[in-house]
């Protein structure tokens, strides 16, 4: 898995082939540098110029309460992003360098 999902499209294949966010939010992410389930897509970060997906966003694990809300959330850019499978994402990130502070 040396090979980046990043190609000419963007996806690795020579045509584009379209996924719904409601898709995307079903597939849970697993870092492979780490080997640890970081949750499940909850946003998308775009670029409203050129329409291109920048960022995926997963929350962060919760607090003491889940109702007290989140500490961070995980903003992984679209290039980090190795392989889209059936059922997960895999990315190749540092967690420390994707971690966002929650507003």
């Amino acid at each position: 898995m040396s090979e980046k999902f990043n190609s000419v499209h963007g996806c690795g294949c020579e045509k584009p082939q379209p996924v719904r966010l409601c898709a995307l939010r079903q597939k849970e992410v697993i870092n492979i540098c780490t080997c640890r389930s970081l949750g499940c897509i909850t946003d998308l970060e775009i670029d409203c110029r050129t329409g291109c997906v920048l960022a995926i966003i997963v929350p962060g694990p919760g607090r003491l309460c889940w109702f007290l809300g989140r500490d961070f959330e995980y903003v992984i850019p679209w290039r980090c992003i190795v392989q889209i499978g059936s059922d997960i994402i895999l990315v190749d990130v540092k967690e420390e360098d994707c971690r966002k502070k929650c507003e």
